[in-house]
């Protein structure tokens, strides 16, 4: 009788046992990128440790993010700049979010708004620079890389000491995702990034498409140069972007088709929308609070994103003044000066719990910059959108949204109090904006495995198999007119002319013989009759 207590258990522990097999311990690089990139990644690094692997990530000592309560180990090396140099340029950058498209692009190319990316670029020169982190990078025989493509620095370091790699990033700016993956991407039907354009295209919007992608390799050869630059001295050849994507195991993008319109994909792309979204966790009591003042109208969350702290007053203002227009309670993320004439109904706070906010019942709208975590935030929730992007892929995100009814896009520049009034009343009252987030909502939830579970899967199956060439399509070992078959259509068009010759040439012979000779025969008779 007293071994039955043991006797209970055995199968649990058997299981555990066996269960533990299954995951073999690895050890794993992490080269991040600053800001808010490195939120979803995080979880993703957290989730592989407590799978028992053991994880190192190199980081610049100058950051506003990265060293933030880690519970793994870290290796810092010291930038050229500080962290005033950090926020003075990126401050220049922010402010040229509220100047015109035309604008922006005169100061990226004038160089005002391009110095904060040179900053970035160059802390992969200090990585390089700093010989013991190099040396202790070489000897511990790491599995893999898993790093955000934006700075360039982890393609770089994974070219360096040859690890396999996973690239892990909403999108690839310019057009280095379908190079690197090898990936077709019609632009009859695949609108070019930052274009802001539907799949549906008239023919004015394949003409700008088009447009859109000759810009694209005109803009990105001059935006990447610092970096390829960079990447040359460091690897001591010339390097191409190219040469550094290429070699990418697999893709971890964080999107779905719920967001992106269809197209083609590769097989070592693997889609993650909606890691950030978890389920509502309980409020902070000031939070509930303003939720129950709030009555039966409930409440707008506007965020503008993390990396935003300021507005020019003049357009602060504006945008208080359409709030004060609604009757729900206007939950609003700000840091910068209060507007003068902010409404009663509008609560400034310098930090909300976005995604516990929109999983609460009483939400009726979200005022968004459309970043990639804010819109699968809300398409996790079911809220529907007022989206006022500023920069990079929100454009895009948010004309994603627009086109499948889940939320109305304000153009942040010229939108005026009344399109901000009118926008949040149309989203709230037009109960079709609410059924189309919940049927995406219903779309993006229902799938086989979770986001999360999803990456680390991927990331320790490169691990254990030291990367993922069965995945690599042939294509990158084709020259440009192979790829394209030009070679094979010029060999079947020469064949071709070559046989329509042949049987030209017949014809025209035969013709000679048959209808030369009847013309002598008739020439002969004419001479024998005179």
């Amino acid at each position: 009788m007293a071994s039955a207590p043991l006797s209970a258990p055995l199968p649990l522990f058997v299981c555990l046992l066996l269960a533990s097999g299954f995951v073999q311990s690895g050890k794993l690089l992490v080269v991040p990128m600053d800001g808010s990139h490195w939120f979803t990644m995080r979880s993703v690094v957290e989730k592989l440790i407590q799978r028992g692997h053991e994880v190192v990530a190199v980081m610049p000592e100058v950051s506003w993010q990265l060293g933030q309560s880690l519970n793994f180990t870290v290796k810092t090396y010291s930038t050229s700049y500080t962290l005033e140099d950090l926020d003075r340029e990126f401050k220049v950058f922010a402010d040229a979010r509220w100047e015109t498209w035309e604008q922006r692009l005169f100061f990226i190319l004038k160089g005002s708004s391009y110095r904060f990316f040179e900053l970035v670029f160059s802390h992969c020169k200090s990585l390089f620079s700093d010989k013991e982190l190099v040396g202790y990078i070489k000897e511990s025989s790491f599995d893999a890389v898993l790093l955000d493509p934006f700075d360039v620095c982890g393609l770089i370091v994974a070219k360096y000491f040859s690890l396999p790699s996973v690239i892990f990033t909403r999108g690839v700016f310019c057009h280095y995702l379908e190079e690197g993956a090898q990936c077709p991407g019609p632009l009859s039907y695949v609108p070019t990034l930052l274009s802001g354009l539907p799949d549906a295209m008239t023919f004015t919007e394949r003409l700008q498409n088009q447009m859109f992608f000759l810009g694209e390799h005109l803009f990105c050869t001059y935006f990447f140069k610092k970096a390829l630059d960079i990447a040359s001295e460091i690897l001591q050849a010339p390097i191409t972007a190219y040469d550094l994507f290429s070699h990418t195991s697999v893709w971890l993008l964080r999107t779905d088709f719920v967001v992106d319109y269809p197209r083609p994909v590769m097989p070592n792309m693997v889609f993650i929308g909606g890691i950030n979204c978890h389920r509502g966790g309980p409020l902070p009591k000031e939070f509930e609070a303003h939720i129950n003042a709030s009555g039966e109208h409930g409440i707008v969350v506007f965020s503008l994103g993390s990396m935003v702290s300021e507005i020019p007053e003049e357009k602060a203002m504006e945008i208080a003044e359409g709030l004060g227009r609604i009757p729900q309670t206007v939950l609003w993320r700000y840091t910068g000066t209060p507007p003068p004439n902010l409404a009663k109904n509008t609560i400034l706070v310098k930090w909300l719990p976005q995604n516990d906010l929109l999983g609460h019942p009483k939400t009726r709208a979200f005022i968004t910059h459309s970043g990639s975590h804010g819109i699968y935030e809300g398409i996790c929730n079911g809220v529907p959108m007022v989206m006022m992007p500023l920069f990079g892929d929100q454009m895009d995100n948010a004309k994603r949204m627009e086109t499948r009814g889940a939320g109305v896009t304000l153009n942040v520049l010229e939108m005026t109090s009344d399109d901000l009034a009118n926008a949040l009343k149309t989203v709230i009252n037009d109960k079709s904006y609410k059924d189309n987030i919940m049927r995406l909502s219903s779309l993006h939830k229902d799938r086989p495995i979770e986001p999360l579970d999803l990456a680390v899967f991927w990331v320790e199956f490169v691990m254990r198999h030291k990367g993922a060439p069965h995945l690599r399509p042939a294509a990158h070992d084709l020259t440009w007119y192979q790829y394209h078959s030009l070679d094979v259509i010029g060999f079947l068009l020469a064949i071709v002319l070559t046989v329509a010759f042949i049987v030209f040439q017949c014809c025209a012979y035969g013709c000679r013989k048959c209808f030369g000779k009847k013309g002598r025969v008739k020439k002969a008779h004419k001479s024998k009759a005179h």
